[in-house]
């Protein structure tokens, strides 16, 4: 069966860090591209990932330009997102998604997702 685990949410001030894990079992990075979503409080979740990767590379939206940073570890089955001086406005929800296919021309949509992790909670204080 395929599962994806999230973990690593936590309560941090403005300009803090954090380092979200999404452990994937049931099925390999090969041929998919992983992805994380976030829905922030009150709001609809967003409906393309903030960051994502696949074989080809790793993308990013604008918002989050020059702040996170994804990647993967094969060894231990995790995909990691690097989150560096948080805002309030990523205060949200985040969960990994993964979707089939090298997504590089733009990112997969929640439509086009086949498994999802159950989300964790991220919450940055001004």
């Amino acid at each position: 069966e395929e599962q994806l685990v999230d973990s690593g949410g936590d309560q941090v001030q403005a300009g803090g860090s954090l380092r979200l894990s999404c452990k994937v079992s049931g099925f390999t990075f090969a041929g998919h591209t992983i992805g994380w979503f976030r829905r922030a409080p009150g709001k609809e979740r967003e409906g393309t990932p903030c960051i994502w990767i696949n074989g080809d590379g790793t993308y990013n939206a604008a918002s989050v330009e020059g702040r996170f940073t994804i990647s993967i570890d094969s060894v231990e089955d995790t995909v990691y997102l690097h989150m560096n001086n948080l805002k309030p406005e990523d205060t949200a929800v985040y969960s990994c998604a993964a979707a089939l296919g090298a997504y590089y021309d733009g990112p997969p949509t929640e439509a086009e997702i086949a498994y999802w992790g159950q989300g964790t909670q991220v919450t940055v204080s001004s």
